[in-house]
């Protein structure tokens, strides 16, 4: 990356913090129109979320020095907010907890920051509200804390979906392998027939989700017979590889075609997509044709690849 290109981007970011402290109030004197700092009333709700908390506990999970810490809490118990005192059996280890008006104030504060986020969400449509939520979770993963890996579920395609195996088939190749406008057509047109002649009773897609988040697409068709099945349109999110999403996909395809009278499953990719013929031969699949092509703006490799059932 060039020094311009990070300059830049740490502008985008920093311009990013502007507007996001602006408007959540961060810079106002009160934290939702109350009387309390937003550290005070971050230490409100850690403590309002555990009971009790040892103040070491809650300096660590705050990034709080012992300096600053300590003077956060002096402030809300000299006013009646919580108390302080030593463990009944090791007096090195201070604890924490609020006391019943300290529980009041919490909740105060808690339904005004519910108020004032809804009310934010209410100026967006639900896509934009999806959109939002889901570039924060992305923001989240990249820059917090690891946490665990995020729950892989697949689903039968929705209105809206169709759409989105479109786009993103479209903007993933070009982006990694230049291929031009022309194979999202293809996909659009994959598409559009799966919809318009779907046969529930031998032809199924799904939809993987990681996280909440939409991260892939497989489609099961008919093949060119009665007793052979088409696996088509594979894709995995970028973000999501690396998480098992592809080999769940195909194995959900191919446990479809069996339960649905498939002898056998045929599929048709390019020898330069080398992740997904690593699934398929690991899957069972076995390259049995390939044919030099030119599509999608480039010379390329079709190939063929089947497997029994």
């Amino acid at each position: 990356m060039s020094d311009q290109a990070l300059r830049d981007r740490v502008t985008q970011v920093r311009a990013f913090n502007r507007l996001y402290t602006g408007l959540i109030g961060v810079l106002e004197e009160g934290l939702v129109g109350s009387d309390y700092s937003l550290g005070e009333a971050r230490v409100l709700y850690e403590l309002a979320q555990e009971g009790v908390t040892e103040v070491a506990e809650l300096r660590r999970r705050l990034d709080l020095d012992p300096g600053y810490a300590s003077r956060l809490l002096a402030r809300l118990e000299s006013r009646g907010l919580l108390v302080r005192e030593r463990h009944e059996t090791d007096g090195r280890r201070q604890l924490v907890r609020l006391t019943d008006a300290g529980r009041a104030e919490q909740q105060v504060l808690e339904d005004r920051t519910t108020a004032q986020i809804g009310e934010l969400l209410g100026r967006l449509t639900d896509d934009d509200q999806h959109r939002l939520v889901t570039s924060m979770r992305t923001i989240s993963h990249l820059v917090g804390d690891r946490q665990p890996a995020p729950a892989l579920v697949l689903r039968p395609p929705r209105p809206g979906d169709f759409g989105w195996v479109v786009q993103r088939n479209g903007a993933i190749y070009a982006q990694e392998y230049g291929w031009d406008a022309t194979y999202e057509a293809l996909v659009a047109r994959i598409i559009a027939d799966y919809v318009d002649h779907h046969d529930p009773a031998r032809e199924a897609g799904w939809i993987a989700e990681l996280g909440g988040e939409r991260a892939g697409c497989v489609f099961c068709v008919r093949g060119s017979d009665d007793k052979t099945a088409k696996l088509r349109l594979l894709l995995v999110e970028p973000h999501a590889r690396g998480h098992g999403v592809g080999k769940r996909l195909v194995d959900e395809c191919l446990a479809f075609a069996r339960a649905h009278g498939y002898t056998a499953m045929e599929l048709w990719t390019n020898s330069v997509l080398v992740a997904a013929r690593h699934i398929y031969r690991r899957a069972g699949f076995e390259l049995v044709d390939s044919q030099p092509h030119h599509s999608f703006g480039h010379d390329l490799v079709g190939e063929t690849w089947r497997r029994e059932l």
